[in-house]
């Protein structure tokens, strides 16, 4: 039996418990924006087809909060104008981007097209240099820089302010060979060798590498995932703003079967379950070799991944509308 206190109360009760159900759900709201990992995608957009494939990966992976995208090495310019597009597009040009230090690099740009048609490029663009050393400074041990490049604006930053560099969560980089070098990845393994991203800039790598920054390298032998004709045909019907993208640029490239070196950084941030790293002491030596070496590990390095478990995680996020 109720009394007439208790009946009176019960309304109170009943908002009293509105409010905590709308608190719990607040604090969940913020803890889940908070949880998403701040990256900064440092990238040499518009030459080989992956970059394009990573950032779109991005742009579908919820546990990301991108920070902003920087363009490196060549025309930095031209590709900042191609990220601009891209991002328009998928209608995300909130995320700021920010242009590298131009190089006299010698490159095909077969992309040139897409970065210069459309009506989504900005009038102007921070110094990505600065940019990144500004994100760093403002969320100090919070920002994972991924390079899918060469490191040219790795160096620079190095050299401008080394003690904010240290203040990264990690850097994410695909780069390296360890073990095998290019090749079919399901032939038999070739010997290592130089890699691009590491080549074209060896000094920017030697000081990423003696940084003191925790260093995820994802190397060539982790990342030559070959795109199908049944993968690119299932994701490329999709029709999305980011999948018509890809259609253009991947048309643009001029080639036939991708290799998504690059998206592997990104799957590992989202899933790190899908390239298993070990501890390992890294040295780039002056002909862009990344050896094994002794002593302390400074990087952790994934040497196999399963392309069937990517490419479900890749086609699952990129073509679901």
């Amino acid at each position: 039996m109720h009394s007439k206190v208790d009946f009176l109360l019960r309304p109170a009760l009943i908002v009293k418990a509105a409010r905590l159900l709308i608190l719990s759900l607040l604090v969940s709201a913020g803890f889940a924006q908070n949880a998403r990992e701040k990256i900064i995608i440092d990238t040499d957009i518009g030459d080989d087809i992956d970059d394009a494939f990573a950032v779109a990966l991005a742009l579908r992976s919820p546990e990301l909060q991108i920070v902003g995208i920087s363009t490196e090495f060549g025309e930095t310019e031209t590709r900042a104008k191609l990220v601009d597009r891209m991002l328009g597009e998928a209608g995300r040009q909130d995320i700021p981007v920010a242009i590298g230090i131009h190089t006299d690099a010698k490159t095909s740009f077969g992309q040139r097209p897409y970065a210069e048609g459309g009506h989504f490029a900005k009038t102007s663009h921070p110094a990505a240099v600065d940019f990144i050393l500004d994100q760093i400074r403002k969320d100090p041990g919070e920002i994972t820089l991924v390079t899918i490049g060469p490191l040219v604006n790795v160096g620079a930053i190095i050299d401008r302010d080394p003690q904010t560099f240290k203040k990264l969560k990690r850097v994410v980089s695909m780069g390296g060979s360890i073990d095998r070098g290019y090749g079919d990845p399901y032939g038999p393994p070739t010997p290592p060798q130089p890699e691009w991203n590491i080549l074209n800039d060896v000094a920017s790598a030697k000081k990423l590498f003696a940084s003191g920054v925790p260093v995820y390298l994802m190397p060539l032998d982790s990342t030559q995932l070959k795109l199908d004709e049944v993968g690119r045909e299932y994701l490329f019907r999709q029709g999305t703003p980011i999948t018509d993208a890809l259609v253009i640029l991947y048309h643009q490239w001029g080639q036939q079967t991708p290799t998504l070196y690059d998206p592997m950084t990104i799957a590992f941030i989202d899933d790190p379950k899908l390239c298993p790293v070990q501890p390992m002491k890294i040295t780039v030596d002056d002909k862009g070799m990344t050896l094994r070496g002794t002593g302390t590990p400074n990087a952790q390095v994934c040497l196999h991944s399963d392309s069937e478990a990517f490419f479900q995680f890749y086609l699952g996020r990129v073509a679901r509308k």
